[in-house]
């Protein structure tokens, strides 16, 4: 403790830290900047780690992500295809019946016919059409289902999925339960978790070591089949005013 120091008829006692050798540390808010053997306080602490070792006996990633079910796309599609086809099908039926033919079909094949290939409207509507047709097989070849995680088979006919934001959720919590964490904000991705902490007590490097120890054991026990690399960064709140 220091001695209080008396200033204009008022008193005021300055935390002081005691060092190996026996000296005092005044207060981090009471030292200089300007002062080269005075370093400033640490304001950020962060590391990046590998993704938490499989033990053994546990699946080690053979599990796939969840197939979506793709319901909108394929009603979409199969709603344009099946108009499409009606149409065509009444113009045919139609043209058959000694009718004549709809305008629009009769337009646009005018169109088609006279517009030369290098038309603006000719590669517009093409350039449509490829992009539609790879978004389509985009959707045919990919999984979909982002936000599900899947989780390691402990019974095989049963499969198990944990959604990203429940995880981040585990995560925070067990977060929380480190000392000196004020406040803790988690992104959870499928490889990554990122991990945003304020500390307003304690050294930031011991609460990040001790928020690394607690989220591995956290990411070890969601039971994911691709355990995610761990990124922690810890920092002091911001003054106020």
């Amino acid at each position: 403790m220091s001695e209080p120091q008396r200033s204009e008829g008022t008193t005021r006692r300055l935390p002081v830290m005691e060092k190996a050798d026996g000296t005092t540390d005044p207060d981090p808010d009471q030292r200089d900047p300007r002062d080269p053997r005075d370093p400033p306080d640490q304001s950020a602490s962060a590391a990046a780690y590998d993704p938490p070792p499989v033990l053994e006996g546990e699946n080690g990633g053979g599990e796939k992500r969840f197939w979506s079910a793709r319901r909108v796309p394929a009603g979409i599609v199969a709603v344009v295809l099946l108009g499409g086809a009606g149409f065509f099908l009444y113009d045919v039926a139609a043209v058959r019946a000694d009718r004549p033919g709809m305008e629009w079909r009769r337009s646009l094949a005018r169109q088609l016919a006279e517009r030369p290939l290098d038309d603006a409207w000719v590669l517009g509507g093409a350039a449509v059409v490829v992009l539609l047709g790879l978004w389509l097989l985009v959707l045919a070849a990919t999984p979909g289902l982002r936000d599900v995680l899947p989780m390691r088979r402990v019974h095989p006919h049963v499969r198990a999925g944990l959604h990203r934001g429940a995880a981040a959720l585990a995560l925070r919590d067990r977060a929380m339960e480190v000392s000196g964490v004020q406040s803790v904000r988690v992104r959870m991705g499928r490889k990554k978790a990122d991990v945003r902490a304020v500390a307003h007590f304690r050294e930031l490097d011991e609460v990040r070591a001790d928020l690394d120890v607690t989220l591995a054991d956290g990411i070890r026990g969601l039971g994911l089949a691709r355990p995610p690399a761990l990124s922690v960064h810890v920092r002091r709140p911001g003054r106020k005013g």
